[in-house]
């Protein structure tokens, strides 16, 4: 499975970005998707994730209201980020958790094997 990131940049708190994560080299069915995001010296930490089945989503509480994760038919999984805070500075991940269950989202960092290499997103306040 291979993840390529993109959608990354410099924006004003209270913009809004949209990140890609286009996917390949496998059924795109088979595996529960994610965004992390992780700061210098910090834990990557989950901001969204989406089920199989693309009917179960979760977000992390900060995140909730501004954040969308949504997928489409061209194996490629979003996030539109509304309403940014500077707070939202991190490099952010795509992730893809294989043999989860159908209609679960996963928000278990140790879940994902496969990585995208992390596209910078900056807030400036």
């Amino acid at each position: 499975v291979q993840l390529q990131a993109s959608g990354g940049g410099l924006e004003q708190a209270g913009g809004s970005l949209r990140l890609s994560c286009a996917v390949s080299g496998h059924t795109f069915e088979s595996y529960a998707m994610s965004w992390f995001r992780q700061g210098p010296g910090e834990e990557r930490e989950f901001v969204a994730g989406i089920s199989r089945s693309g009917r179960k989503i979760a977000y992390e509480n900060s995140v909730k209201g501004r954040f969308t994760i949504s997928s489409d038919a061209k194996n490629t999984v979003y996030l539109q980020m509304n309403s940014l805070k500077s707070e939202d500075t991190d490099i952010y991940y795509c992730a893809a958790s294989l043999g989860t269950p159908w209609d679960s989202a996963r928000a278990d960092v140790r879940e994902y094997g496969y990585w995208g290499q992390g596209t910078l997103v900056t807030v400036s306040s």
